[in-house]
């Protein structure tokens, strides 16, 4: 979680991987955790498979949580006490928001 703070305020790029750079909603969570050592796919969608299904009151920093309408379109990591970071979009690059700000489709716990 700390080093994903880092990169607060810095742009928001449909299909980047850069955390400097930019980067969209799954390459900020895939580009965290690579510097971990774990691999995640490039796609909100994909990356709810790569874990364990937790339950939102066993969340931990480092879980992920997934929204959407029907399917998942977007991806954030928990950094605790109820907030998530993630790249939000063009106008907020990557942003702290409330975990909440959406009904979370699934929280998951990457492995």
């Amino acid at each position: 979680v700390s080093y994903a703070l880092q990169f607060v305020g810095n742009p928001y790029v449909w299909g980047g991987t850069s955390l400097t750079n930019g980067c969209d909603c799954s390459g900020f969570t895939l580009s965290v955790f690579a510097k971990y050592g774990v691999s995640l796919p490039h796609s909100s969608s994909a990356q709810p498979s790569r874990g364990t299904k937790i339950s939102a009151s066993s969340a931990q920093p480092g879980d992920l949580f997934f929204y959407g309408s029907g399917g998942v379109s977007h991806v954030a990591l928990y950094i605790g006490n109820g907030q998530i970071i993630h790249a939000s979009n063009h106008r907020d690059g990557i942003k702290i928001s409330n975990a909440y700000y959406r009904k979370p489709l699934k929280i998951g716990r990457p492995s």
